[in-house]
Parts: C-alpha cells; structure tokens; sequence
C-alpha cells in the first residue's frame, strides 16, 4: 500500500502560522544530516523563500563521539550551502562515567548547544516524527512514568522559559520521510550508533517497534492519539494546580521565592498532595523527582515533628522544612572560606548613585550605597573600624531598629523567621566590636542615622 504523501514546506507552515510569531523571529533547525533533519532542511529551505520575513539558522552539533564526525560536519555546511542558509557548529563535551547515559547527557549537550545561539521568542525547530513518539511513549512506560510522562512530546511546546519548540514532522511516519528523501534523491548521512541496541531507543526501534507494527500496522498513529489524551488531561491538572496553589504559597520578608505552607498541603486530599508539590517545585524551575522521591519527600514533610529538621535532596534540588513551610533551593555545596570574615573601607565610596561592591560569596554581594532617606546606619566615627562578619554566637544581645526593647539574636531569627541553615550566612556589620546592623533585616536602634543626617544604605544582591 502506498504511504501517504507531505510535504515539509507545508507542515512547516502550518505550525508556524498556528504559533504566529512576529517578523524578525529566528527559525533555528537542529540539523544532524541524518534523513529526517534533512527532510526537514529541505523544507525549511523551501519555506524561508516563501517567508522572508523570519531569520533562519541551521545548527549543527559535533558531539566528537563518533570517528566520522568530521565527514558529518562537512556534509551539514556543504548541503547548507545548498539550501541557501546559514549554519554554525557547534562542539560540545558530552559527559561520560559509569552511571551516566551517554544518550541523556549527548541530549543535554545537544539541547545546551542550541539554545546558546538563540534568543528569547525564538523557535526551534527539529525532526522528530510519529515512530519518535513511539519510542517515546514506550520508554515512558517502561520508567513508570504518569500523564505528564505519557504526554511525551507535543508539537508546540515551551522551551525552558525563552524559547519554543517545533515539531513540524510528529503526525509523520518514518517511512513517509525516507520515502520524501527518495525521491528527491537527498543525500544524508548514517549515523553508525543507530544500530547499537544497548542504547535503549535503538533496541526499541529495531527489536520491538519493526514486531509491533507487523502486527498493528496503525500502533505509531494510535499512541499518539493516546499520548494527545494524556496531554490534555495534564492540561487540566495543570490548570487546578494553578487555580489552587498560589493560596498555599507565603511571600516572607527578605525572601526572593515564596515558601509553600505545610500545613494548608496537608489538608488537600492525598490525590493532590503530590500535584500540588510537583507544581511548587516545578514554579521555581527546578527538576522534577521521581514518582517514589515525591511520595518519599511527603511522608517526611508532612509527618515530621513541628521542631524536626527535615533536607531532602534531589540531585541538584534541597527541599527543607522549616516550622510549617517548604523552603526549596538549589543546592551548594558548603564553602566556609565563602563566609570569612571582611573588612570594608568606607573611605572609597562615592556619591549616592553609585556603588561600593564588595563580594562575599560566588552568589552575593553587598552594595554600599550614601543615603539621606529611610532606615540607614550612621556614617562611622574617624577611628571606628568597619568589619562584615558571620555566624556570631547566638547569645549576642541586639535592638533592632523596630523593637522597643532587645533581644538575643537566636530569638531574633525566630522572630523574622530566618530558616537554621541561612543565618550563619547571614552578613553582619560591625563597627570596632559592637554589632551595627543584620544586612537585609534590621539596623540597630543605637547606630541608625539621624532624620538630618546622611548614612549607609546596605543592599544584599
């Protein structure tokens, strides 16, 4: 039976014109030269004639895994020349080690490659078809992996939080394109690890897909309908967690990201517990844990005592309770030359406008600002030495600039809620011996400057 026929100009269009993005916006193809990017390069070719007003980008990745990455890279530009557009290398170190899949960290590489040649709105374009999701959806079953996974990939997606991808090619079969290829003689190159079956897709796509479609020729169309299904069921999971998070979430004093509150997640129905969690985590951009890491992560969070400490860690992701909250970070390791001890010479600072940087750790500075309004410590007295500590005894006795009356500091982070593991690093600033201000939370009553007087602004970045 003969394949139905495309044409990649056409499914190229189609999206595009579904996306509308706006003149100028770059078309970048991830382009291999193995056949389906080629198809897809040769539609492009034809489209970027018809639409003159987008940019257009072809990248190709060396990743340096295989001896015939040169030849490959030759072809890429001589058959860019072809087309008439432009295309940059790119050559990336693909991580290996024995815990590490080299098809997960090529894919990362690849990924990292292309977006670095890119710019917030613009699209990525790249060759993925129906046999693709096959492989897809079939790997998400074997991970155990819910809706979300099961989604696997959709035509239009976000990007990280800049960019958007393409598919132009996923209603496609693979045969329709080698078939495309054919007949119009396109060269493209083979790339001698597709026959490799250890590597998962490639044991799938010559082992069990070629088994599958021999007894359900249709399987590739039918999974994808099924993988569109999951999809929009996300969608509405996605959408009540919407509706229903941000009131669980606290915005506390000197704290960039809001804190998710323990106690109103326990009182959701246990199906939306892990919901709500995952969108938390997934809201301030960071990875996803696993199905068990998550129910893991509640049974801590939610079960611990009120003054238990509960860190858990997800690769690069701590999740840490504090009284009833959810803090969540990324995690690093610690450093305590980070945190020594400095010495700040106020004689350098200049006019209002400008400020004096002084580094205290590889995330933070302080900003030494001369101001005439709000809350500011004094200027200091000739003779008075200026120093920014760390992690001082918690007996020490402080007034801030709000409170009628002093306090010891332990009290004090209690009382502004500052979570165990960030108050040693918390700056303090010192004149001679005597405490002046806690940067980002309060200026000692004693050394704050007069209404009539100019004094130190001190912003923590």
């Amino acid at each position: 039976m003969a394949l139905p026929s495309f044409s990649p100009c056409k499914q190229i269009e189609q999206l595009i014109a579904e996306h509308r993005p706006v003149a100028g916006t770059q078309l970048v193809l991830a382009y291999s030269g193995g056949v389906d990017s080629e198809v897809l390069a040769y539609g492009l070719a034809e489209f970027a004639q018809l639409h003159p007003e987008y940019r257009y980008l072809l990248v190709h990745v060396h990743h340096g895994l295989s001896d015939n990455a040169a030849m490959w890279q030759t072809h890429c530009v001589t058959r860019a020349k072809q087309y008439q557009l432009p295309i940059v290398v790119k050559r990336v170190q693909v991580d290996s080690g024995p815990r590490v899949s080299i098809e997960a960290a090529a894919r990362d590489a690849r990924y990292s490659a292309l977006q670095s040649v890119m710019e917030p709105g613009d699209i990525l374009l790249t060759a993925h078809h129906q046999d693709d999701q096959l492989e897809t959806l079939l790997l998400a079953l074997k991970r155990g992996l819910g809706p979300k996974g099961l989604a696997a990939m959709g035509t239009i997606q976000g990007l990280g939080k800049h960019f958007w991808l393409v598919r132009p090619l996923l209603d496609i079969q693979r045969e329709q394109i080698e078939t495309f290829a054919n007949a119009q003689a396109l060269a493209h190159i083979e790339d001698e690890s597709n026959a490799d079956s250890r590597f998962d897709r490639n044991f799938l796509r010559l082992h069990v897909i070629p088994q599958l479609k021999s007894r359900w020729p249709a399987i590739a169309a039918t999974t994808s309908r099924s993988a569109q299904l999951c999809a929009d069921q996300q969608a509405l999971i996605d959408e009540e967690v919407g509706a229903r998070l941000p009131a669980m979430l606290v915005n506390l004093p000197h704290r960039v990201f809001p804190v998710l509150d323990l106690k109103l997640l326990a009182a959701q129905r246990p199906l939306w517990r892990a919901q709500l969690l995952r969108g938390f985590i997934e809201s301030q951009g960071h990875a996803m844990p696993s199905v068990v890491q998550l129910q893991q992560a509640l049974l801590q969070l939610l079960d611990a005592k009120p003054d238990a400490k509960v860190e858990i860690r997800f690769q690069a992701t701590l999740l840490r309770r504090f009284r009833h909250y959810l803090y969540l970070s990324e995690y690093q390791p610690r450093c305590n030359v980070a945190l020594s001890n400095l010495m700040v010479d106020i004689t350098t600072l200049p006019l209002a406008d400008v400020a004096t940087r002084i580094q205290i750790d590889p995330q933070r500075q302080l900003q030494f600002f001369i101001a005439s309004q709000g809350v500011r410590v004094r200027m200091p007295m000739p003779g008075e030495t200026v120093s920014v500590r760390f992690a001082v005894p918690g007996s020490l006795r402080c007034h801030p600039h709000m409170r009628d009356k002093g306090r010891e500091l332990k009290k004090l982070w209690q009382e502004f809620d500052v979570p165990p593991w960030e108050r040693d690093s918390v700056p303090l600033l010192y004149f001679n011996e005597r405490i002046v201000a806690a940067i980002g939370y309060w200026v000692e009553r004693k050394f704050v400057a007069a209404s009539d007087q100019m004094g130190l602004d001190i912003q923590l970045k």
